[in-house]
């Protein structure tokens, strides 16, 4: 009697596991804040000037933004995967808490555009324009990182913390082997 309610509870407790799952694959998909380049709807709905609008907290996937006018606008919060900015004017835009992962900003105008606690892993910057650009405590690759600091003056070069590049490396010696002294 004692292993049939133990089976029986057993039996239970995975039921109770298993029901939400089921329930939430049975239930239809509920329609997330997203931009997704296959869906029309999406492109139609997207003006081709941004300028000064309150996109907070907006998911752009695989999306092509590039030449557009998102100047002056909100996009704290935003979520950006796989998407392409080239060309984009972001001059004053709030880009705070960003996630823009493997994101091309490549010759945008990143002029006064606040990146503070942005995630932009595997992003890149070629030739854009950073004029004033705050990067504090945004998580960046190192390469992109010394990218930006060769052009980065000012408050930019700053908030990269471009002068601690350069204090943490440590340069070989020359003709001599640090780890094993005896070799050339």
């Amino acid at each position: 009697m004692a292993s049939i309610i133990s089976s029986l509870k057993r039996s239970l407790s995975k039921l109770l596991i298993l029901l939400p799952v089921i329930l939430g694959l049975t239930i239809s998909p509920f329609a997330a804040n997203a931009l997704y380049p296959s869906d029309p709807s999406s492109v139609d709905a997207l003006d081709t000037s941004l300028h000064g609008q309150n996109l907070q907290n907006t998911e752009y996937v695989k999306y092509d933004l590039s030449g557009r006018d998102l100047g002056d606008a909100d996009l704290s919060g935003s979520y950006f995967s796989v998407s392409n900015l080239k060309n984009a004017n972001l001059s004053g835009a709030n880009m705070q808490n960003v996630i823009a992962y493997a994101t091309r900003f490549d010759n945008a105008d990143l002029t006064n555009a606040n990146f503070s606690g942005a995630d932009l892993l595997k992003s890149y910057f070629n030739g854009a324009t950073i004029d004033g650009t705050n990067f504090t405590d945004a998580v960046l690759d190192l390469p992109q990182i010394k990218s930006l600091c060769e052009r980065a003056t000012g408050q930019t070069a700053e908030s990269l913390s471009c002068s601690d590049l350069n204090q943490s490396y440590v340069p070989a010696s020359k003709g001599k082997n640090g780890f094993n002294p005896n070799t050339k």
